[in-house]
């Protein structure tokens, strides 16, 4: 039987399942596409992280949650997009008062939508833009044509939590991440690890 919460049939990975804090909180900006693939990795952030939420982009109809927070001045919001001729990126600054928090917004799509998304979404282009440069090479392996030097969302999310100075929580993030492509690839042979 496929377990509700992971999606896996033959391996359930739920008692792997690190409960992290954050100093941040992270929206994933989520293409409608993107939601219902079982390789989507964004959703082992959703899952781990309490203060991670989903917001669906439609190019009509920005969500209207986010955008009232984008206006909020208690939050210090960045996007996690690289740089363009127009929206250099800059290294993250934490927030440098207690009452500030910050919000960081991950574009959860296949690159080539997300290049779509932020182009036809002026509202993104006007916050400031984090570039990640990924200590190590993406060990994601679940989609073809993945490209030299780019992360899976999950991966941002592990890279974000080393520039928030936690180590712990993104070597536990990573360490699920791991499980849970290793347990893909046996679960969708219909092997049990």
């Amino acid at each position: 039987m496929t377990c509700l919460r992971c999606g896996f049939k033959f391996n359930c990975i739920c008692a792997m399942e690190p409960q992290l804090q954050s100093a941040a909180d992270f929206v994933l900006l989520t293409h409608a596409r993107e939601s219902s693939k079982d390789t989507n990795t964004g959703i082992l952030m959703t899952r781990t992280l309490p203060s991670c939420r989903v917001e669906m982009w439609h190019r009509t109809q920005p969500p209207q949650a986010l955008l009232n927070q984008l206006q909020d001045p208690s939050y210090q919001a960045w996007l996690v997009f690289p740089s363009d001729e127009q929206h250099l990126a800059t290294p993250l600054t934490l927030p440098t008062s207690d009452s500030t928090k910050l919000l960081l917004i991950i574009i959860d799509a296949t690159w080539q939508e997300a290049r779509k998304m932020v182009r036809k979404s002026p509202w993104l282009n006007q916050l400031p833009r984090i570039a990640l440069i990924p200590e190590n090479t993406s060990s994601y392996s679940l989609r073809r044509n993945q490209q030299p030097g780019h992360l899976c969302t999950c991966e941002v999310g592990i890279e974000l939590l080393k520039q928030l100075h936690q180590p712990q929580a993104a070597q536990q993030l990573q360490d699920y991440f791991t499980h849970f492509i290793k347990i893909y690839h046996a679960d969708k042979s219909g092997h049990a690890k």
